[in-house]
């Protein structure tokens, strides 16, 4: 690793380890502190039980990125919150939805969009752009000059290390079938990558506002096609994975209908149906945590609801 990035995990170390652990309104959180890695850098974990958890049970697992926004917006940067706990335990005691854990996977903080961007994709695009790239990416931050592109490590950390912990310490369906990841913006980005890089570990993956653009604007971008091409590549068998894929109409969200149609004609060429995949457009929504909150119910329904 370089210098810089070195120094960048000493700093994300010392200021996690600052922060509070989120109030719920329906079940507990649990707090691994720190969680050090040999991938990517340490980060905190926010295990959510649901109210009624016990070890005689066994639970499906949802894996969400940015751990930090999904409980407690009195905890958050903008204080907005996803409101998880809420919305799954509405659902469960509807009898709509399996149980589940949910691990809050904090996110990265500045290294954030090198985690969430995948890796796969980004090599495709030819060295003078992807030059250009890093300088959009980094923009004001050139003590991040020394940072390259980590989705790939970041995937073996959530598979390799985090996984294989949660199954041994709490009470999961540990296989495919109880095994989802969730995210919204880079991390329905990464959320896409995930399922495509370890479909025998992900059974479903809702990518929310996917960030199909990469940066912030359309203009002379490449990424997009990237994705677009590495999706028609690496989808998973429809036969055995699920797909969730949502947008709003508003903000940043407005950049994204275009390419979402694009990536639904994939889906669609690749054998993908109503049962194993659907894309929602939210009209007037915009790219917020508030906006994710009020729809979040609908990739829970979707990938453990009740066939």
């Amino acid at each position: 690793m370089k210098f810089s990035f070195t120094l960048v995990c000493f700093f994300l170390v010392f200021t996690i380890n600052a922060q509070k652990v989120p109030k719920v309104a329906y079940g507990t959180i649990e707090r691994i502190d720190s969680l050090p890695s040999n991938y990517v850098a340490p980060r905190n974990i926010d295990v959510w039980l649901p109210e009624d958890y016990s070890t005689e049970n066994s639970y499906d697992v949802i894996y969400m990125h940015d751990g930090q926004m999904l409980f407690d917006s009195t905890t958050t940067w903008n204080k907005q919150e996803w409101g998880v706990d809420e919305t799954i335990s509405k659902l469960v005691n509807e009898g709509k939805i399996r149980e589940c854990i949910v691990v809050g996977i904090w996110n990265g903080q500045k290294l954030r969009h090198f985690e969430y961007f995948p890796q796969k994709a980004f090599e495709t695009i030819s060295q003078h752009k992807r030059d250009s790239l890093y300088n959009d990416i980094l923009q004001n931050d050139r003590g991040f000059k020394g940072v390259v592109m980590q989705s790939d490590n970041y995937l073996k950390f959530l598979v390799k290390e985090l996984k294989p912990l949660i199954d041994k310490r709490y009470a999961t369906r540990p296989g495919k079938e109880h095994t989802f990841i969730a995210g919204s913006s880079m991390g329905g980005l990464i959320s896409m990558y995930a399922i495509c890089e370890y479909p025998e570990v992900f059974q479903g993956a809702a990518c929310i506002s996917t960030h199909w653009p990469g940066l912030y604007s359309l203009e002379n971008n490449p990424i997009p096609d990237a994705f677009l091409n590495y999706l028609h590549k690496s989808l998973p068998d429809p036969k055995s994975n699920k797909l969730y894929f949502d947008h709003g109409t508003e903000t940043l969200d407005a950049l994204y209908p275009a390419i979402q149609k694009q990536a639904d004609s994939i889906l669609k060429s690749k054998g993908f149906k109503e049962k194993n995949w659907i894309t929602r457009v939210f009209e007037g929504a915009d790219h917020s945590e508030n906006a994710w909150k009020k729809r979040f119910e609908v990739p829970l329904l979707f990938l453990l609801g009740y066939e």
